[in-house]
């Protein structure tokens, strides 16, 4: 490292410091490469660690343990009642936020990875200024962004005064009443988080379904379950304005087949989607192009147009999931450093923790239908399995997604308890080219949840022991 008193010298600059951009830097490291990371924020981790998967997943561990206290009633355990003590909710929530940031910090230190506190933005395709940091820029071979993206900004009609999910994380208090803006995966979470937690939920969704993204058959599922705990489910409706009340809370009007309505909540959480960080970073200097949905352009390398730059994770096209952006955090280390590979992965699973949690990856039965793909369903309801009557689980299934001819294993499907766990031998399956044959001859424990998946393989082969088969004509 050659140091002046306001700039450095390095091999590789990466820029942020999320599941992309720390595994980047120790990836690089660990190949021998000379790296400097930034980091804007105090603390590394990004957005995932620090206000997203990490401290929503607590949350939603401590309000199922609540719950299934609850419902042990019926196994004959008795539960007299829980109580919620916010404030150690919140400081355990951050003890394992800042245990695992640290951990961060232990193995750039370990490696012996450069890090610089302060806002990177490109000069050219070799330099970087840095604004509030130590020193004033970095001269680079290569570099690698990894900025991740932010929440979109509110609609026109809606007040600041509302919680964004990064609001919400930090429990400031548990409101009597709160309307959720947007059925996706964050706004579900985190509304069936408040509702465990005592506040009365309601949810508002611009398009017909709960999680366009995921199989209706999967969602269904998971919204009866979840009815009962919800006040109100507003679908195919649009929110028209927000306004805050004098004496507290809001009053939200919404719009539903052009006819409006009014509604009073304590609060609002609006969770209406993220957007890529690529602007203001000072790309214009370099090469380096970005499409229309304001993503970096990349190839399976993770290049940019731009020789000298990488880009991986939100940044980029392609789902905004935290375990891509680490994957392509390897390739773009590797092939950094002269190795042969790409991004040439057949799935990325995608997890919604709701109760039941719903998983799915490769192709959908929606993207089959839309993509005019022939397949094959095999689903094998939860109801017929052992394990899951031990657990009182039985809300759930399970699907296998094949070839009709070479029954070759395109998507796996599941919602139920822990599909978030079971998935990944879906994805390990279609990662290895399996067949249904392969799932249905490999030993799977008894009784596990995970014998489901080998019981849809079964169903969609036409050989399911423990269900009844199709009626023949």
């Amino acid at each position: 490292m050659v140091m002046g008193s306001l700039r450095q010298e390095t091999q590789v600059v990466v820029i942020g410091s999320g599941p992309g951009g720390y595994v980047a830097a120790l990836r690089l490291a660990d190949l021998g490469k000379e790296v400097v990371l930034v980091e804007e924020r105090s603390a590394f981790g990004g957005t995932c660690l620090l206000e997203g998967c990490i401290p929503s997943k607590t949350l939603i561990h401590a309000v199922e343990v609540k719950e299934n206290a609850l419902a042990a009633a019926a196994f004959g355990l008795g539960c007299t009642g829980t109580s919620i003590d916010l404030d150690r909710l919140r400081e355990y929530t951050g003890e394992v936020v800042d245990g695992l940031s640290g951990g961060i910090t232990s193995l750039l230190k370990r490696r012996g990875v450069t890090t610089i506190q302060g806002r990177a933005r490109f000069s050219s395709s070799t330099t970087v200024e840095i604004e509030g940091g130590e020193i004033s820029g970095i001269d680079f071979e290569q570099a690698v962004i990894a900025t991740g993206s932010s929440l979109n900004n509110l609609p026109d009609g809606m007040t600041s005064s509302v919680w964004s999910s990064a609001d919400a994380l930090k429990l400031p208090y548990v409101p009597e009443s709160m309307l959720v803006v947007g059925g996706g995966y964050i706004g579900l979470e985190l509304g069936l988080v408040y509702q465990g937690l005592g506040s009365k939920v309601s949810v508002v969704e611009f398009f017909p379904r709960l999680l366009p993204g995921a199989d209706h058959d999967l969602v269904e599922v998971m919204v009866k379950s979840v009815q009962g705990r919800l006040d109100n489910v507003m679908l195919d409706t649009k929110v028209r304005s927000i306004v805050e009340k004098d004496g507290g809370g809001f009053t939200v009007r919404v719009e539903k087949d052009g006819k409006e309505d009014t509604h009073e909540y304590a609060m609002v959480l609006v969770a209406i989607g993220r957007q890529p960080n690529s602007g203001d970073i000072g790309l214009e200097h370099t090469k380096a192009q970005i499409g229309e949905r304001g993503t970096i352009r990349t190839n399976n390398e993770c290049r940019t147009d731009d020789p000298n730059i990488f880009a991986i994770g939100d940044v980029t096209d392609g789902p905004m999931l935290a375990h891509k952006a680490s994957r392509e955090a390897k390739i773009a280390a590797e092939v950094i450093c002269g190795h042969p590979v790409e991004f040439d992965n057949r799935a990325i699973p995608a997890v919604v923790y709701t109760d039941p949690e719903i998983a799915w990856t490769g192709i959908t039965e929606r993207e089959a239908e839309d993509g005019g793909i022939a397949i094959k369903v095999g689903r094998f309801p939860l109801a017929a399995l052992g394990r899951a009557r031990t657990l009182g689980r039985t809300d759930g299934l399970v699907k296998i997604i094949c070839d009709p001819d070479d029954e070759l294993i395109l998507g796996v499907g599941i919602v139920g308890p822990h599909a978030s766990e079971l998935i990944a031998e879906g994805t390990l399956a279609i990662e290895m080219g399996a067949t249904l044959e392969d799932l249905v001859a490999t030993i799977h424990p008894h009784p596990t949840l995970s014998e489901a998946v080998m019981e849809a393989a079964e169903v969609a082969l036409g050989a399911a022991v423990h269900v009844n088969p199709p009626r023949r004509p």
